[in-house]
């Protein structure tokens, strides 16, 4: 059952106290790629899509399993073959081409980390971060945007040519072979197969990496893991998934009319390249027919070789990723509403009045499912400080973009990083050893899996994945040990820097919002998704706060730290007349706050800041730092409520 209050929904109101207002909007009104470099001359020849040639069936032992063929689950058995291990490469679904949601999922504009502090050695493109088999990759195809065929080629040629790598696909199903140890605990030692012929084979292996977009081999082996919104108290909801639909008729001509009315807008958030477009923003207003399961945002509209478009744009909300079932009415509800959505943009726009509905991608653009909870956990702390981390085995930079969970909410830009690490803790489970779980269901909090969700970082660690294998077995140790050795983590780090990865020591810069003396409060509101900053990190930290939206925060805390915040607030503003339009003063901050804990519930305002100190719940720092007691900034909020959890011990930044 989809819940009605989402977090983003709340987000809303936290900062707007009841409604309406400046919460980050442009966005999501076009959430396009950040300006696609232009493909080669030669981008627009279309390539016949190649039979991919596979096994029937595996041999009874490899070095290294990987499970799944999304970039990650390929990228991870690239490497661990050209580190000599035997690697078997197997995929559960049915399916006959690799690259899973780019090429079947029709995700044909990726979501780009690029490295700022890099000149580009050359051409047009730009440096990208961890560059290895991601940037091997994404030389043979068109550009940030590409055709799906091209892309399953490159992939297909990749795999092909590795002598050590073996490819089954169409497995019907895959199942971790656990063992169980009363010293050491669980560790996978292989797979079991049941085989497209309905023959069931046993695989052994020293190493598994999990691959698959949900962790499926990892949550079959008992790994822990939180799914969706979980993490933030929200256990309902996940960002929506993504029916991409492809156009066809869409041949020069129209693409200079699309080029012509994005280049008349004058907004710096659309545009186009030769094989990407991206805006429309009025296609939001798109009125749905099934108004509680869909809902459009602006286009991002990827071109193919063959005169058809893909438009990722069509967003669908209440489905649960791991019921087929489920899924299959996601579908048929976008297959329903698709020839409105075409007529409604072809009545708003002219330029689309010869195209025609083609097809549906394959499979659905999941966003959001499990959360591995790992060695490490990568924080949103960790995105928003760009901070290295000694055992880093990939990087990410891509805003943390996170979509609508409901028909209702717009979705959000938390923050926009300059660069941070991924620990190899982060792709190594709790519970179970000789595995790793890479991609979207790494060890990451919900809101940092907003940025390290995109394919470029999925591949990077998946790499540094496969070279892990690698030294584990040099060094006889398992991955949990592996991840516990400086020298050994030392030792995987210069492998794959010396197979073209990049992942040296960084310095994170020191940004404008760092500096400013509610820093500290800062990082403990956008733990509890309290606060966004949108692509230029604008916290509005001295901006006026009012007593609704404190209540709403303090709701919203509730959810994250609830043997904290036990009681909802919402008392303390019966009394005061439209209080989202009120200025929050230290009075009504600190009755706020004492309801919140569930302290003396019949305490007057003038004498709840007596009785935070009395009991030493707040540091008195958090109230000499507020320069006016009667207009109190979201910056002096942020302070006291971190100064609470400091002082509760709930959190160690």
């Amino acid at each position: 059952m989809r819940s009605k209050h989402t977090l983003l929904i709340v987000l809303l109101a936290v900062f707007l106290g009841c409604g309406g207002g400046w919460l980050y909007f442009k966005a999501q009104q076009n959430a396009g790629p950040s300006a696609p470099e232009s493909p080669p001359s030669s981008a627009r020849q279309p390539q016949q899509l190649e039979q991919v040639e596979y096994l029937s069936e595996a041999k009874e032992q490899y070095d290294v399993i990987v499970v799944g063929t999304d970039p990650e689950g390929i990228a991870a058995a690239l490497s661990a073959s050209r580190n000599g291990l035997n690697t078997l490469l197997v995929d559960g679904y049915d399916r006959e081409i690799l690259g899973g949601l780019m090429t079947l999922g029709w995700l044909n504009t990726i979501d780009m980390n690029y490295d700022e502090e890099k000149k580009g050695s050359g051409g047009s493109r730009k440096p990208v971060l961890n560059e290895g088999i991601f940037s091997e990759w994404y030389a043979m195809v068109e550009g940030d945007s590409f055709d799906v065929t091209t892309a399953a080629n490159a992939f297909y040629k990749l795999v092909k040519e590795e002598e050590n790598l073996d490819l089954l696909l169409k497995a019907q199903s895959i199942e971790p072979i656990v063992s169980t140890d009363d010293q050491d605990g669980k560790a996978v030692e292989g797979v079991t197969l049941k085989l497209a012929d309905g023959r069931e084979q046993t695989v052994k292996a020293s190493y598994v990496i999990d691959a698959t977009q949900d962790g499926d081999i990892g949550y079959a082996a008992g790994v822990p893991f939180t799914v969706g919104r979980e993490d933030l108290g929200d256990v309902e909801s996940r960002m929506a998934v993504t029916l991409v639909f492809r156009l066809k008729n869409a041949d020069d001509q129209f693409w200079k009319k699309v080029e012509k009315r994005l280049a008349a807008d004058g907004d710096p958030n659309t545009g186009t390249t030769e094989m990407s477009a991206w805006g429309f923003g009025e296609m939001q207003k798109y009125p749905a027919v099934n108004k509680e399961r869909v809902k459009m945002r602006g286009l991002n509209i990827g071109r193919q070789n063959d005169d058809t478009i893909l438009i990722n744009a069509l967003q669908i909300f209440g489905v649960d990723p791991f019921d087929p079932k489920s899924k299959e009415e996601a579908f048929q509800i976008g297959k329903d509403e698709l020839p409105n959505i075409l007529k409604h943009m072809q009545d708003l726009y002219p330029e689309f009045a010869d195209l025609e509905l083609d097809a549906t991608a394959p499979e659905l653009y999941v966003r959001e499912s499990r959360h591995m909870v790992g060695m490490y956990r990568l924080s949103i702390v960790d995105v928003l400080e760009n901070k290295d981390h000694w055992d880093r085995i990939g990087f990410g930079s891509y805003p943390v973009d996170i979509q609508r969970t409901s028909p209702e909410d717009n979705g959000a830009v938390v923050l926009n990083p300059v660069k941070y690490a991924i620990p190899f803790r982060s792709i190594v489970p709790l519970e179970v050893d000789n595995l790793l779980v890479v991609g979207k269901a790494a060890s990451y909090d919900t809101l940092p899996h907003g940025s390290a969700r995109v394919i470029p970082t999925g591949m990077g660690t998946a790499e540094s994945a496969g070279a892990a294998a690698k030294v584990a077995m040099e060094k006889n140790m398992t991955f949990r040990q592996l991840a516990e050795s400086e020298e050994a983590i030392a030792l995987l780090q210069e492998r794959i820097n010396n197979q073209g990865m990049d992942v040296q020591p960084y310095t994170p810069k020191t940004l404008a919002y760092m500096k400013h003396p509610a820093y500290p409060g800062l990082k403990a509101a956008v733990y509890m998704a309290l606060t966004v900053g949108g692509y230029d990190n604008n916290f509005a930290l001295d901006d006026i706060s009012n007593p609704q939206r404190l209540v709403n925060q303090l709701n919203l805390s509730s959810k994250v730290f609830p043997d904290t915040f036990v009681t909802n607030p919402s008392s303390a503003v019966s009394g005061i007349n439209n209080p989202a339009e009120q200025a929050l003063t230290l009075e009504q901050a600190c009755l706020t706050i004492v309801k919140a804990l569930g302290l003396q519930m019949n305490i007057s305002a003038d004498e709840a800041q007596a009785e935070l100190v009395e009991r030493d719940l707040i540091a008195a720092e958090a109230f000499e730092s507020i320069k006016n007691s009667k207009k109190l900034t979201n910056g002096d909020v942020f302070m006291l409520l971190y100064s609470i959890l400091d002082k509760q011990g709930e959190i160690d930044f």
